[in-house]
């Protein structure tokens, strides 16, 4: 029999088995590849690997990958997680004189504070430090509180930090008060709590460290220092050599000095230095105003 000579392999059981395994690795190599291209990820640990991979492969860098990472996190976290307790809030009283939050403002190194009435619960509004410097300069004699305080942004504990951060940027606003689920206010947070979680801590120019954070110089003769200022560091930064031995701080070695709980402007001396309180409450001193002896021994 004459062969056929259109015929070939393939026509045979055995090509057409061959030419069948060859399509199908052909079909897998595709699919593989199309996956690659194609393929997304199913999940936040799905997408995480991914972006981590491409940072392993220098598409991305270490910093471009933390922000990242932080804005995930953010999509998912509540203000519940970051805000400022209300313990630490700084608030000014609405029947407060400019006299009595000054300091305290000063003190705080903030741009902003809730105005509360009989309580931390009874919010009235918030003040801006900016809003200050009119009657700074004009005198503050007929100023009142309650005609330039700003309204409060309430917002609950379980509110998304993705959709507080749009809502900061869409009504311009940076700061707001946290009510818990019985309509207590339980924190406050602002914009910069969000996108510190996204880049990192933010510092500026009044972040200070160390001793910095406690003694600050506002003229050639007179600063201003945290009671809560360890007594080493003011020993070491004024070169003078009061004990610690019975107190931690200088405001525990003041309220020794004035032997009861000193009001503001209350002054006392220490070895040829003038402490006047600039700040303190029913408990304890917080601020206060030195000025150094001219000559003081050991400078």
């Amino acid at each position: 029999m004459t062969e056929d000579p259109t015929s070939s392999s393939a026509d045979t059981p055995a090509g057409t088995a061959n030419a069948n395994t060859a399509r199908s690795q052909d079909k897998s190599w595709l699919d593989k590849l199309l996956h690659a291209f194609s393929g997304e990820p199913k999940s936040r640990e799905e997408l995480l690997k991914v972006i981590k991979e491409a940072a392993d492969n220098q598409l991305l860098d270490q910093e471009a990958l933390s922000i990242i990472e932080g804005a995930m996190d953010v999509s998912v976290q509540q203000v519940r997680e970051i805000l400022v307790p209300r313990s630490q809030m700084v608030v000014v009283k609405i029947d407060d004189q400019a006299a009595d939050f000054l300091p305290k403002m000063i003190a705080s190194g903030h741009s902003r504070f809730p105005v509360i009435g009989d309580s931390i619960d009874d919010i009235r509004g918030v003040l801006l430090a900016k809003d200050l410097m009119p009657f700074v300069l004009e005198g503050l004699e007929d100023f009142r509180l309650e005609n330039i305080i700003r309204p409060a942004n309430i917002i609950p504990e379980s509110k998304r930090l993705n959709i507080l951060l749009r809502e900061f940027r869409e009504n311009r606003y940076h700061m707001a008060l946290v009510i818990d689920e019985y309509g207590g206010i339980s924190g406050l947070v602002t914009i910069e709590d969000i996108l510190e979680e996204i880049v990192g801590e933010i510092e500026d120019e009044t972040d200070d460290d160390g001793q910095d954070a406690f003694i600050r110089k506002v003229s050639d003769s007179e600063y201003v220092v945290k009671a809560l200022t360890p007594i080493e560091d003011f020993n070491e930064h004024f070169a003078t050599g009061f004990s610690d031995e019975d107190f931690d701080t200088i405001g525990g070695l003041l309220m020794q000095s004035f032997g009861h709980l000193p009001a503001r402007n209350e002054s006392t001396e220490l070895n040829g230095y003038q402490f006047q309180v600039l700040y303190s409450d029913n408990r304890q001193i917080h601020l206060l105003r030195l000025t150094p002896p001219l000559t003081p021994s050991g400078n």
